[in-house]
């Protein structure tokens, strides 16, 4: 079992990884375009990442699927929030 920060750093590099990743490969979205405009950074893409990653962390949690398990919901919770905000319209 991991330590609580441990499991707080792997959560953002999760979602910092997927969010950077899900940018680069399906580009920006038109949500995300209308937000930060032609100035856009990377900073939304990865932010929103995190926050699917703990999203996704804490229902796999809640399902009772913990340990290694949760970091796995982690990925799809990631996934899974960036597709969302990329498909806003």
């Amino acid at each position: 079992m991991l330590s609580p920060a441990a499991a707080l750093v792997l959560l953002l590099i999760i979602g910092i990884a997927a969010g950077l990743l899900f940018d680069r490969f399906a580009g920006p979205g038109w949500f995300s375009r209308q937000i930060t405009g032609k100035n856009r950074l990377l900073v939304t893409s990865a932010l929103v990442g995190i926050a699917g990653s703990f999203i996704g962390y804490d229902i796999f949690g809640l399902i009772g699927l913990g340990g290694t398990t949760a970091f796995l919901g982690a990925i799809i919770g990631a996934l899974g929030v960036l597709w969302g905000w990329r498909m806003v319209k």
